[in-house]
């Protein structure tokens, strides 16, 4: 553990670095345990809340931050379920309205699940803005005739904590949303939705997909867009199926960034009466101080400037964090009962393509109907616009009432992960 002075010194030079307002909180009076804090008043709600998937209050998006073109864009607030026993909670996100008249019975609806940002509340979409990436991706499909409905996720912006990857979290999340948003803006969005999530987006998008005919069955869901696959299903895995190096599961392993917010994120949503930082070595502390106040990005350079690695961020023992965490990061079921567009950038060394191999052969073979399109030379950032020539026409015939072809029996395991195209937009 750090000499207060050393670890003084080293906080307030992550909070010049992050930008963010800190939150105190930490039982050693160091960040907030959960990375609340750092955002404005709108993101707290103490009074009652009632059943999830109400409006409870909306504001103009201030026109700094980086997103779509379009006629309204605003950060809402709405009560949702928590995935983690917290009962019903407020929740942040984001409606985007095209530009223009809206079709008869109004626009039809994306319902977006974003990729990992981080785990402090600073790092919420509604809050910090929209990557360039998702800026271009968004702008295609209200382009092509949908507001946008972008949750934020559980904890991130709002009080408590994020729980990272886990499904049933993000996909309550996702679906309340889109009940809210129609509540809030009767006329002007049509109960006509179509799922769309990128690497954590993509499982909190399969997580509501599965979700939605128990527990939104209102919601007339048409079918589902996830492209850099972070997802696993439960059942056997035998012939057919790839091995998923461990650098994907095992903290130790993965980039020490994502896995602080794997510790401070599902680990701490799944066993609250642990602190993380018990967990990690001093090395590895100073990383996950710096994740409960900036994001992802910071904490890959802070990681790569002090030389961590993930073997040297952990203490040996995990157990107490590990027991349970495959079994709520895994999805119980594979068969879907719409159509899926999945989509693979083959230079996708972020997420790998072996785990996104097998949960398309999953879904598969549990019956589901799948499209899987693999884009040779993109990357895990680089296949989220690249897909765009296959997943637009893919949901245009769902509009239609049509019903996509799926392409099970072709599929083939990938090799391996291929270099990334130099010169293509977001390819990095």
């Amino acid at each position: 553990m750090f000499r207060i002075s050393k670890r003084a010194l080293l906080y307030f030079s992550l909070v010049l670095m992050s930008g963010t307002a800190l939150a105190s909180g930490a039982k050693d009076g160091g960040p907030d345990i959960d990375g609340d804090g750092g955002v404005s008043a709108f993101y707290r709600w103490d009074s009652a809340m009632g059943q999830p998937g109400l409006p409870l209050r909306e504001e103009a998006l201030p026109p700094a931050l980086s997103r779509p073109k379009s006629a309204t864009a605003s950060r809402f607030l709405y009560t949702a379920t928590s995935g983690v026993g917290r009962g019903v909670v407020p929740v942040s996100g984001i409606v985007y309205i095209p530009a223009g008249p809206p079709p008869q019975g109004g626009w039809p609806v994306l319902a977006w699940a974003h990729g990992t940002t981080g785990f402090a509340d600073v790092c919420a979409p509604s809050w910090r803005g929209q990557p360039a990436r998702d800026v271009a991706y968004l702008q295609r499909w209200m382009e092509a005739g949908f507001a946008v409905v972008a949750t934020d996720y559980e904890g991130l912006g709002t009080k408590g904590v994020h729980p990272y990857l886990l499904w049933k979290s993000e996909g309550y999340s996702v679906l309340d949303a889109v009940r809210a948003a129609l509540k809030s803006k009767p006329g002007l969005l049509r109960n006509q939705v179509v799922i769309a999530g990128q690497s954590q987006g993509s499982g909190a998008a399969l997580g509501a997909t599965y979700l939605a005919p128990s527990y939104a069955p209102d919601l007339h869901v048409l079918g589902t867009v996830a492209t850099g696959l972070v997802v696993t299903f439960a059942g056997p895995q035998g012939d057919g199926f790839v091995k998923k190096p461990e650098q994907y599961t095992d903290p130790r392993q993965m980039d020490p960034g994502f896995a602080m917010l794997r510790i401070g994120g599902i680990d701490r949503a799944l066993h609250p009466e642990l602190d993380p930082a018990d967990f990690v070595t001093p090395k590895g502390r100073a990383l996950l101080d710096a994740a409960r106040t900036s994001c992802l990005h910071d904490l890959f350079a802070l990681s790569k400037k002090q030389g961590v690695s993930g073997a040297d961020a952990f203490v040996s023992d995990l157990a107490p964090l590990d027991g349970d965490m495959e079994a709520n990061f895994v999805l119980p079921v594979a068969r879907m009962t719409v159509p899926i567009f999945a989509g693979t950038g083959l230079a996708d060394g972020m997420a790998g393509t072996a785990g996104q191999y097998n949960a398309v052969k999953a879904m598969c073979d549990a019956g589901t109907n799948v499209q899987w399109h693999t884009y040779p030379g993109l990357s895990h950032n680089g296949a989220v616009n690249g897909s765009l020539s296959d997943s637009l026409p893919f949901v245009q015939s769902l509009m239609k009432g049509e019903t996509p072809k799926g392409d099970c029996a072709s599929i083939t395991a990938p090799g391996p992960v291929q270099t990334a195209t130099p010169g293509v937009p977001f390819n990095d």
